[in-house]
Order: structure tokens, then C-alpha cells, then sequence
């Protein structure tokens, strides 16, 4: 039985030190996403908090490829945000929140994008920090992405989504129940 713990043990050290990697690689490969931050820094704030990591490996697992775009100064911490070129792929298909996966009669989508971020442990994006990831890269290209909705817009049944063409960021909106293969969300999570 000390055996099988050990081995478990073992394989959960591996994991916690290969996503620490990918996440170091990442933020070596984009300095222009978290100029004057240092990772040693980050890496303190990652190993104070055990739950982040099983939260960034879900954005991970889920194809938002998090990295560091900043630090919250209001809550001193560092922000992780999904910085895949696409919408993840993971997170696509769904309609906005519960109550419009609800209001569906008909061709219901496997979930809702509020849902899936309140079970990852994170937050849709904002407007302005989808506009301020915008300036980072060029991001959804080819898809889009649901954004926190302002409660007047949800409260009339829109919400709002965000994608890059023409090499402009477009903020739109939809009915919250609509839902595409090709939009998903993205992510922030501090540390």
C-alpha cells in the first residue's frame, strides 16, 4: 500500500513540475506579454497557492495555453490569462449561461461558457481586458469569444463576444442562447 502512494505521490510531483515547465517555457517565449515581471516571482506566488495550479492545468487541458499578461495591483497579484491564438478549443459550442442554456428548446449545446468558467475556478474576460489582451498579440482570428456581458445587456437577453478581423478588435453581441463551433471563451485567473 506505501508502494501505490509513493508511485502516487511521484506521478503527481511529475505532473505539478511539467506544467510548471510548459508554464516557465511560455513565459520565456512571450516576454512582450509581462514586461519588468520576473518569474521567480511568479513562481513564489504559484507555490503559495496549490489550487491555481490545478486551475491553470485545466486551462491548459482545455487549450487556453495560460500565461502571465500582467499584475492586479488593487489585489497584488498576478494575472493569468488563456493566450491560445484561437478561442480554446475545449470551450467552444456553448451558449452564454445557465439561464440561456435553459431558455433552449431545441438544439441544446452541451453547456454554458459562465458554467464551465465557475467550474474551472475562473473569469470570462471583460471587454476592456479582452481589448488590452488584443494589444499583447493578434488573438481569434478565426473564431470569437464570449466576454463578461454588462447585467443591462444580459438583463434583455444579449450577451457580448469579442474577435480580431481586419486587423480590428470587433466587440458584438448575440441572443445568450445562441452558440457556434467556432466561439468559445476566454480566461483570467489571479495569483
Amino acid at each position: 500500500m506505501a508502494k501505490g502512494l509513493i508511485g502516487s505521490a511521484q506521478m503527481k510531483q511529475a505532473k505539478h513540475d511539467k506544467l510548471l515547465a510548459m508554464l516557465r517555457a511560455r513565459f520565456d517565449e512571450f516576454p512582450e506579454r509581462h514586461e519588468g515581471l520576473k518569474w521567480a516571482s511568479i513562481e513564489s506566488a504559484l507555490a503559495a497557492s496549490p489550487t491555481s495550479l490545478k486551475v491553470l492545468a485545466e486551462m491548459e487541458a482545455t487549450g487556453g495555453e495560460p500565461d502571465v499578461i500582467g499584475r492586479d495591483g488593487k489585489v497584488k497579484a498576478f494575472i493569468f490569462c488563456d493566450c491560445a491564438a484561437e478561442s480554446p478549443k475545449e470551450r467552444r459550442s456553448l451558449c452564454y449561461d445557465d439561464t440561456a442554456l435553459k431558455a433552449r428548446k431545441t438544439n441544446k449545446p452541451a453547456g454554458s461558457a459562465m458554467q464551465m468558467a465557475d467550474e474551472m475556478g475562473v473569469q470570462l474576460l471583460t471587454e476592456d481586458e479582452y481589448r488590452a489582451l488584443q494589444q499583447l498579440g493578434e488573438f481569434d482570428l478565426k473564431t470569437s469569444s464570449w466576454l463578461r456581458t454588462p447585467p443591462g445587456v444580459r438583463d434583455l437577453g444579449g450577451a457580448i463576444f469579442g474577435d480580431r478581423r481586419f486587423d480590428q478588435v470587433f466587440i458584438y453581441h448575440n441572443g445568450a442562447e445562441s452558440y457556434y463551433a467556432g466561439r468559445g471563451f476566454r480566461a483570467t485567473l489571479r495569483v
